[in-house]
């Protein structure tokens, strides 16, 4: 029998002859994980997974409705051949992109790019509003130099290409590497303090806000023609789970359409039900023009709205202008068409905001009691907190680990939560539990 697999005390022997081994030393026992359970081969040990593969499993693991039998054949027969996708169009092909425009594409999105990978679907995107405004400037006769993104503080966008130039949440991801110096603003995220002046934060928020604008508008004064796109993500993950008000968002919508920019969110994590609906912006009540996901839909990519075609030109018509040898994996292709079915079937996206909230309030009970926890915040769940510095974050990530809670960190010196959208509210009540008990007691820091 033609076995793909090694005992799990063979997996860390073997990895670490080959690659740097520098993840959370679980080996994960991909048949008996159930749901928000993830269960460790080499040990035994279960977690309450509020981890979920950095927020890309949305179902949990082993969800009941992926034994379909027509979903498992069709899933083998795209994994046994793995076809090129942007030449030749399998009926597995077809289907998924009819489920994801159904399920996944909201008005007033009409165009689709498919690839692997988080990075490179922001990179495509940023290659389409780099093309759509090279059409612009050229129609009226305008000189530019290189075109530029303006983005961020705290922003994470990927390691590669164009993203590193726009991410800078971890000076060791982009350290040493050739970058573009594109214009960076200030970030002016919501603080949600246990104590103080409400009204004072709300008021500090504005003003950063002001701040923020001034340097956008600093920014396209210096080069009128040079800004193709403004991107952020709606809510910063890796940043720090950093929220920003609807207001602010709707002021980059209005410099964009005046100024001749596409807006660009970046929904990679925050999409598919994470923040309580399908897409973060419909609930923020600012549509942009172009949206990068990837994560939880398993195929990544950007979706775009009819903006683009004020250039007739633009990459989705214009043969190979945008292209991958695959157009993104067939495989993944299927299993996301599930995933969205099951999501739609279930009303998860209504699940995690019904759940989040509960989450959140009881992370905001336990914080009013525990002086270490501070800044309690989230949108449905995607949930986080801060710690006084990194050190005490380290450890309790490290600790909560060891009582069987597997969590995130973002941010200098924050915890995120990522729990699949099938998470109950008894799961929630369970995480708060264990992280009430673990940082209720002095946490030694980890080698």
């Amino acid at each position: 029998m033609a076995s793909i697999s090694v005992t799990p005390d063979k997996v860390f022997p073997l990895l670490k002859q080959t690659i740097l081994v520098d993840g959370f030393h679980v080996v994960v026992d991909l048949e008996r994980s159930r749901g928000s359970v993830m269960v460790d081969a080499l040990t035994g040990k279960e977690y309450l997974d509020c981890y979920t593969y950095f927020a890309t499993l949305p179902l949990g693991h082993n969800h009941p409705g992926l034994e379909d039998e027509g979903f498992r054949k069709s899933l083998m027969a795209a994994a046994l051949a793995n076809p090129a996708n942007s030449d030749v169009y399998a009926p597995e092909f077809a289907a998924f992109v009819e489920t994801f425009r159904r399920l996944a594409m909201p008005e007033p999105f009409v165009h689709a790019f498919f690839v692997a990978g988080g990075a490179l679907a922001v990179e495509n995107a940023l290659k389409a509003a780099f093309d759509w405004k090279t059409h612009k400037n050229r129609a009226r006769g305008a000189v530019s130099g290189s075109l530029k993104v303006l983005h961020f503080k705290e922003a994470f966008h990927g390691r590669s290409g164009y993203g590193l130039s726009l991410t800078n949440t971890d000076e060791v991801k982009v350290r040493d590497f050739p970058k573009f110096a594109w214009p960076r603003v200030e970030n002016p995220k919501l603080r949600f303090p246990k104590g103080g002046d409400k009204a004072a934060v709300l008021a500090e928020t504005v003003v950063a806000e002001r701040r923020a604008l001034a340097h956008v508008a600093a920014a396209f004064d210096a080069d009128p023609h040079g800004i193709a796109a403004i991107l952020i993500e709606p809510v910063q993950g890796e940043g720090g789970d950093n929220h920003f008000r609807p207001e602010f968002l709707k002021e980059l919508r209005r410099v964009a359409d005046e100024r001749e920019a596409l807006l660009v969110f970046d929904e990679v994590q925050t999409g598919v039900g994470l923040t309580g609906s399908l897409w973060a912006w419909q609930a923020l009540g600012v549509v942009p023009d172009l949206m990068a996901f990837g994560k939880k839909t398993q195929v990544c990519g950007f979706m775009s709205t009819r903006r683009i075609d004020e250039v007739a030109d633009n990459v989705f018509s214009v043969s190979s202008r945008i292209n991958s040898t695959w157009g993104g994996n067939l495989v993944d292709m299927v299993r996301c068409a599930r995933y969205l079915q099951i999501i739609a079937e279930e009303r998860l996206c209504e699940r995690a905001a019904r759940v989040g909230a509960a989450f959140l309030a009881g992370l905001r009970e336990l914080q009013a009691r525990t002086p270490a926890i501070d800044n309690a915040r989230g949108r449905g769940l995607m949930i986080a907190f801060d710690l006084p510095d990194a050190a005490a974050r380290n450890a309790l990530r490290g600790a909560l680990w060891e009582a069987g809670l597997a969590t995130l960190a973002c941010g200098t010196r924050s915890i995120r939560f990522r729990p699949p959208l099938t998470f109950s509210e008894a799961e929630a009540a369970r995480a708060l539990e264990i992280l009430g008990r673990v940082v209720q007691v002095p946490v030694p820091a980890r080698a």
